[in-house]
């Protein structure tokens, strides 16, 4: 890379590395926000909201990479447009292909990067931040029973715990057990929920357990250590862990466990990520390329050059856009598949066309010394 390229390179790349912290610190602390509740109900939970945040880190990149590129290589250009470098390069016959060598250079290593990022980086990250928040969101301790509360699993049961200590041991415990035929009534000094058998329990010291018997006298038994065994579907996890497509490797997305029912109606919606993964990475190319046109196409101006911007920014909107819808509509009509890649290349292709075909060359020609003098 000669001097100039490294120049135009060097532009590029600052841009691009601010406009990533930038948004990608936006994106975490709007993620962050979303898992606030987590914070709230679970004291233990703070490094995990850490990970789990830092977790989605990978997908916001994949997200907004295209668009950062986009607005970088515009930042970039217009700037040395405004300083009238671009005036003296083309003055002093370098063409804009060999500005615009820089450039698709640096796209490419963003599309190889994000390439990377979903084929082997996001899909470890998402399995890993769903397992995580699944472990958080199914401690029954944390989540479910509160500090001078009742709170009632099912209809059936009923808990209340005076406050919570370290370890998640629940201290001065009341639960009233109404799914036998005489209602049981459990008091302990203290105790903890566990899973025992894949189920959980609750595990009492030091309590008494008051059982009313069929004569409508009370048994009271005092105990040390006692063990309420509970039905695995006692407390509400709705969120059941399963793998879904953002979850999944690409081998897994492109050959499915047909065993499995969840995969056998998911097959369409699998083949989507897949060739969403496969071709996202395509947009930080057409996009950059779109920018190119932007700056280095037409004629100088000494006003500036917001229209065209504008222009540009909105082609670059729409496309980004319909990235992101089409793999929505991939999963109702799988033939659309190939639009994911065409779509991008299209743009490659035309933009590519215009910035080198024949009567741009001229017009290069005849409009370089003009440039420059007006500048």
């Amino acid at each position: 890379m000669n001097t100039i390229s490294s120049y135009v390179f060097r532009q590029a790349l600052g841009p691009l590395l601010a406009i990533l912290g930038a948004l990608a610190a936006v994106a975490i602390l709007t993620q962050g926000l979303n898992q606030l509740d987590i914070i709230i109900t679970n004291r233990r939970a703070s490094l995990a909201f850490v990970w789990v945040t830092l977790l989605a880190l990978p997908q916001l990149l994949s997200l907004i990479l295209p668009i950062a590129v986009f607005v970088a290589v515009i930042y970039a250009l217009n700037r040395m447009r405004n300083d009238s470098e671009i005036a003296v390069l083309f003055g002093a016959g370098v063409s804009s292909g060999r500005i615009s060598r820089p450039i698709i250079q640096l796209a490419v290593m963003a599309a190889v990067a994000h390439l990377a990022i979903n084929v082997v980086v996001q899909p470890w990250s998402f399995k890993e931040r769903r397992e995580t928040l699944y472990e958080l969101r199914t401690d029954i301790a944390s989540s479910i029973v509160q500090e001078g509360a009742f709170t009632y699993p099912t209809e059936d049961l009923t808990l209340y715990a005076r406050e919570r200590g370290g370890g998640g041991e629940l201290r001065d415990m009341l639960i009233n057990d109404s799914r036998p035929e005489y209602p049981v009534t459990y008091t302990a000094r203290a105790g903890a929920i566990v899973t025992i058998d894949g189920a959980p329990a609750i595990v009492m010291r030091d309590g008494q357990i008051q059982r009313q018997i069929a004569d409508g006298s009370v048994d009271v038994l005092e105990f040390s250590r006692h063990v309420l065994q509970l039905d695995a579907g006692s407390f509400d996890q709705s969120d059941v862990f399963v793998l879904k497509a953002s979850d999944r490797t690409l081998y897994e997305l492109f050959f499915p466990d047909m065993t499995s029912h969840y995969d056998q109606v998911n097959v369409e919606r699998f083949l989507s990520e897949a060739h969403a993964r496969m071709s996202a990475p395509l947009l930080n190319i057409a996009l950059a390329m779109i920018a190119l046109n932007c700056m280095l196409m037409g004629e100088f101006s000494r006003r500036g050059y917001g229209r065209r911007i504008m222009i540009a920014s909105a082609s670059a909107l729409v496309l980004r856009l319909a990235a992101l819808i089409l793999p929505a509509a991939s999963i109702e009509q799988p033939e659309l598949n190939v639009v994911q890649y065409a779509l991008p290349l299209a743009v490659i292709l035309v933009t590519w066309i215009r910035m080198t075909g024949p009567i741009t060359r001229k017009r290069r020609r005849a409009i370089g010394p003009s440039a420059l003098a007006e500048a």
